[in-house]
């Protein structure tokens, strides 16, 4: 038995919008997929009037201040006007251990239990800390997908790779399991002394530097 004309068009414009809405769908998931954790704000400054942070579909009360307390690892004053890079230092990452470890030459500086990415994992390679912000929003993720975060006030960020980054975490501790969006979660007392470590050196007064090619950043290298 043939279909109606009619009936076989409305048919076949019925399975036609469907996939188009399904494929639209897919694709908006795919462009809202976080990436790393891009740095929304740049001035480097707590904003104590954001009192609300989401972290998987759970709302936390943000930090309303970042007192420093590695005072041993700050620059000294004028440090900021000695340009190269400290090339003794390197960070590894070990997303199979699950692992931070800052290296020193031959001497380990610290080492900490960290949480890279799980739905978008932490790129493997060998890179340089590009860009640091002592306080930063980040928002990302997806409502559909609940993997939508809004996280302000993030401590201590030190981006390697486009919008990767080792930083700070407040919305979680359970650090040796992969957690993130794609950067490295480290403890927040971690990440502090990490800051003031790695180069390029936060000018004094300041809170965000940029390393140039004169003043490059700490080498980070991750691996399985």
């Amino acid at each position: 038995m043939r279909l109606p004309a009619s009936l076989l068009a409305v048919t076949v414009g019925g399975l036609a919008a469907i996939f188009i809405l399904k494929f639209s769908l897919s694709a908006f998931v795919v462009s809202q997929t976080p990436v790393g954790c891009s740095a929304v704000t740049t001035s480097g400054l707590v904003d104590p009037s954001e009192t609300v942070a989401i972290w998987q579909n759970h709302p936390l009360v943000p930090p309303q201040a970042i007192n420093d307390s590695a005072v041993a690892y700050r620059p000294e004053p004028g440090a900021d006007q000695v340009l190269g890079a400290n090339n003794s230092r390197w960070i590894e990452v070990d997303l199979g251990r699950q692992k931070l470890i800052a290296h020193d030459g031959d001497q380990i500086f610290l080492e900490s239990l960290i949480s890279s990415g799980l739905g978008n994992r932490t790129p493997v390679g060998e890179y340089r800390i590009w860009y640091k912000i002592r306080s930063t929003k980040m928002e990302g993720g997806n409502r559909l997908t609940k993997s939508y975060y809004y996280l302000p006030n993030v401590p201590y960020a030190m981006f390697f790779f486009g919008s990767y980054g080792i930083h700070g975490t407040y919305w979680h501790n359970n650090f040796g399991n992969r957690m993130s969006h794609g950067c490295v979660n480290a403890p927040t007392p971690i990440a502090e002394k990490l800051f003031y470590w790695t180069d390029p050196p936060l000018p004094e007064g300041k809170a965000t530097v940029t390393a140039t090619a004169e003043n490059p950043g700490t080498r980070v290298v991750i691996h399985n």
